[in-house]
């Protein structure tokens, strides 16, 4: 299991209907309606051992803030890169690019729980734990 921390931020939307969102950036502008958390931790490079390891496997992230909990599930891909330092996204659609760290997820940032959503606008921490199903 890989573990990322990251902070919310008064700017956080959460209303992409296609992909979530952390970055490792310290800001938030109005536009990014995917991210739900900013100055992770961690970037996918950071990650690409443990990726590239499971490649073609099912994988989960649970995002954690204080004491709820929501669970993505997706899908690794032989064709992802895990080469940005900045970015981490996880896509309901099956685009690949060097920020994607799954595919065919089953929820977008507009489907994360609204209290989770309101947690992170109140720039509480946020606990990402992923880990292959």
């Amino acid at each position: 299991m890989i573990v990322i921390k990251a902070r919310g931020h008064p700017n956080i939307k959460a209303t992409h209907k296609t992909t979530i969102e952390v970055t490792k950036d310290s800001y938030l502008t109005g536009g990014g309606d995917c991210i739900l958390g900013i100055n992770a931790d961690k970037c996918l490079k950071d990650l690409k051992e443990f990726l590239d390891q499971n490649k073609k496997r099912r994988i989960q992230v649970d995002l954690v803030v204080e004491n709820l909990v929501e669970s993505i599930k997706g899908y690794l891909d032989s064709r992802l890169t895990f080469l940005d330092e900045k970015d981490i996204v996880i896509r309901k659609s099956s685009y690949i690019c060097d920020r994607t760290l799954m595919i065919h997820a089953s929820k977008s940032a507009a489907e994360i729980n609204r209290k989770i959503v309101r947690k992170l606008r109140e720039r509480k921490e946020m606990t990402l734990r992923i880990s292959v199903i």
